[in-house]
């Protein structure tokens, strides 16, 4: 564990564990240059700590790219609560309960949201013991809902800027697309898509999701990377664009919501040898932390926060343009660009 904890570049990893549900608590501090550490909260089961303390290492360095790309004044931080069973109700209440609790101690350094396996309702738990530090509750508790819409239409920006770059058109009508996870992110995608003509082809290891939208070829996840098409998009969990599944992608372009898409950072050289280009995640995905952070904490209205997230469309038309002048992939390019960034501030 210690060779995990010192070969990171955060700042600090904070682990807590709860004696009544066995579960560990680890918050990922990675940077608080731009301001505070913001991020969601990951409820799942791990297969040890120490992958449990990677995954909030990874999430929270991707939440200060994301964030300085977008030049948005918050830090990168994410909260992973690694399970090592099932929980009844009464007891997945307490240890919310008991998680803002702590996040309420931190006094400012971490603030926080939904993530995999939690939602708005579990916000207004947190935001029980943890407020005023915890965003995205319901609307009828005082916050702003989920973030899926805003994640999803960021991710549909993205895929604008990659139609320019590529077929010469910001259009996407015509254009084949699969998305791989209909979820809180992939759902409102689809809407986004079908309203420009795009041919959408879903998939989802839950393959009842086939019958919710019958108007849409359903892949089987056995066939999600062999299958031809314009642009992939991974909207469900990570580390997918790997050796394995690199080699059986028949597509032009991956843009997608998932966080850490990369197997490992060689894997961007992979796809550009194949020819494929690589929408960077953290520069797709900004969507929902930066309008519902924008709505709740800077004030801003529906509109401007979805206004915000359209930009992403030209933060990829840099990371291309650079990556096609400086002869490198794209997520080095985005890297190289948040690099830039935090050097400016001392």
């Amino acid at each position: 564990m210690k060779e995990i904890l010192t070969a990171w570049d955060g700042e600090a990893v904070l682990i807590r564990h709860d004696a009544q549900t066995g579960a560990v608590i680890i918050i990922g501090i990675h940077s608080s240059k731009f301001g505070p550490a913001t991020g969601g909260t990951r409820l799942m089961k791990y297969n040890t700590v120490e992958d449990a303390i990677q995954d909030a290492q990874k999430l929270s360095s991707g939440m200060t790219y994301k964030f300085a790309l977008a030049d948005f004044p918050r830090g990168g931080g994410k909260a992973v609560i690694a399970l090592s069973r099932d929980l009844l109700p009464e007891e997945r209440h307490g240890l919310l309960m008991r998680y803002g609790s702590w996040i309420r101690q931190l006094n400012g350094y971490y603030y926080t949201g939904p993530d995999v396996g939690t939602t708005p309702e579990d916000m207004d738990v947190i935001a029980t013991t943890g407020d005023p530090y915890v965003f995205s509750r319901t609307p009828a508790n005082g916050g702003a809902g989920g973030s899926g819409e805003a994640t999803g239409y960021g991710t549909y920006c993205g895929m604008k800027a990659v139609g320019a770059h590529l077929f010469g058109t910001r259009t996407l009508g015509g254009k084949k697309i699969l998305v791989q996870g209909i979820g809180s992110v992939g759902r409102p995608l689809l809407g986004y898509l079908k309203s420009e003509g795009a041919e959408i082809l879903i998939s989802d290891v839950d393959e009842r999701v086939a019958n919710d939208y019958p108007e849409y070829a359903f892949v089987t996840p056995a066939r999600v990377y062999q299958t031809p098409c314009d642009i992939f998009s991974p909207c469900a969990l990570g580390g997918i664009l790997n050796a394995d599944t690199i080699p059986q992608l028949r597509c032009k372009a991956v843009v997608g919501a998932a966080n850490n898409q990369l197997g490992t950072e060689a894997d961007a050289d992979f796809l550009a040898r194949q020819n494929i280009l690589y929408a960077p995640d953290f520069a797709c995905n900004i969507g929902g932390a930066l309008a519902i952070t924008g709505m709740e904490a800077m004030g801003w209205s529906k509109q401007v926060a979805f206004e915000q997230v359209s930009r992403v469309e030209q933060t990829l038309t840099t990371i291309f343009t650079l990556a096609d002048e400086q002869r490198i992939n794209t997520h080095v390019a985005a890297r190289n660009l948040v690099r830039e960034k935090l050097n400016r501030i001392q």
